[in-house]
């Protein structure tokens, strides 16, 4: 709430209707389908019954309303019975441009000319809303590194996993990878998936997001393995490659250089940084080395309540760093036709530097 009630002054709002999931569950706490109604009373939500008494539980300080039929009519019809119509009418309220569909706003206005409102202002708030949870509390910082814990747990076990089937001669696909992973981090605790697991072996590797496939792991394959979980509705977020067998001098160059990068990178990120400085660093190491034209994503994104958010560390990104916010650190090479190799942590940033929250080793394994 106080994190809202800075855009409410700044913008001189009478309300926010909250629509996306993210924002919905930062600005009250909740998770289910709906709209949550911010202004300087108590907050409302507006959702049906699959999830009135789940919201009733997760939004203490809100009142829960139980819409029938269309929801934005009852949000309407809430506030005219509430402020009345004259009053309504002349309120000022921000919504979520970037997420809400062009059909939802253009029912919005025709429901306002229904019920005689033409003269309330919507204002679209971009990424304003985005941008009030780039600073994440210690709360929330605990909920990330519990998640990425996990993920290091899982870790772990998947090549603990690959050992095993070698020694024994079996073989596994990258779906079975990536199946192996999503279960251990599930049977760990985790609420589930920040996103689509991604294992990727041999040339597949020079795709940083490829989709897994049943293609056998093989003698000499680069494996990527990119993947993350939800703790209390917080993202985690890693990456590791490794090889099956011996690595040969090529994989073990291109794995170094990628090393280099992103260890130089974690050591820039600091206070007062912009996300394009620590971008440079990583990508002109790269450069130097050769492979310029295989990097061609943002070095890293926020995590949090999305697996994607700002700022990022990517040449365009111009947001100085501040303490409390979460982002990856994820360089890569990736060689067409030869393969690919991508090391990523999560950091979070301190008042001198950042904490690593990310802790599987990363020299270059050989399975």
């Amino acid at each position: 709430m106080k994190r809202m009630e800075k855009i409410l002054l700044a913008k001189k709002l009478d309300g926010i209707l909250v629509s996306s999931p993210a924002n919905m569950r930062s600005s009250a706490g909740f998770r289910g389908e709906g709209i949550v109604f911010i202004s300087r009373h108590r907050p409302l939500v507006f959702t049906d019954s699959r999830y009135t008494i789940a919201a009733k539980e997760e939004c203490p300080e809100a009142e829960v309303i139980q819409y029938k039929k269309n929801i934005y009519e009852n949000w309407l019809t809430e506030l005219m019975e509430r402020l009345g119509r004259e009053a309504v009418a002349a309120m000022s309220i921000g919504y979520e441009d970037e997420t809400m569909t062009v059909q939802t706003y253009q029912m919005i206005l025709a429901l306002c000319k229904k019920h005689k409102l033409e003269h309330m202002t919507l204002v679209p708030l971009h990424k304003g809303l985005d941008q009030l949870r780039q600073v994440k509390t210690g709360q929330e910082i605990l909920n990330i590194e519990k998640a990425e814990k996990i993920g290091d747990r899982a870790f772990t076990r998947i090549v603990e996993k690959i050992r095993e089937c070698r020694s024994r001669g079996e073989n596994l696909t990258e779906k079975q990878v990536a199946a192996y992973l999503e279960f251990y981090m599930k049977e760990m605790g985790a609420e589930g998936t920040s996103f689509d697991t991604i294992a990727a072996s041999g040339l597949h590797s020079s795709m940083p997001h490829a989709i897994p496939t049943d293609k056998v792991l093989e003698e000499g394959d680069f494996l990527t393995m990119d993947f993350g979980c939800r703790v209390n509705g917080y993202c985690s977020d890693m990456t590791r490659t490794v090889v099956i067998g011996k690595a040969v001098e090529r994989q073990k160059e291109i794995y170094d250089v990628v090393l280099r990068a992103q260890t130089a990178a974690i050591q820039a990120v600091k206070p007062g940084i912009k996300g394009c400085e620590v971008d440079a660093v990583a990508r002109d190491i790269i450069r130097e080395a050769g492979y310029g034209d295989c990097f061609g994503h943002s070095l890293g994104h926020s995590v949090g309540l999305m697996i994607h958010e700002t700022p990022c560390f990517s040449p365009k990104d111009e947001t100085v760093l501040e303490p409390g916010m979460v982002i990856t650190v994820e360089p890569g090479i990736y060689v067409e036709g030869f393969g690919g190799v991508r090391i990523e942590d999560v950091v979070a940033v301190t008042e001198d530097g950042c904490r690593n929250l990310t802790r599987s080793p990363k020299e270059l394994m050989e399975l």
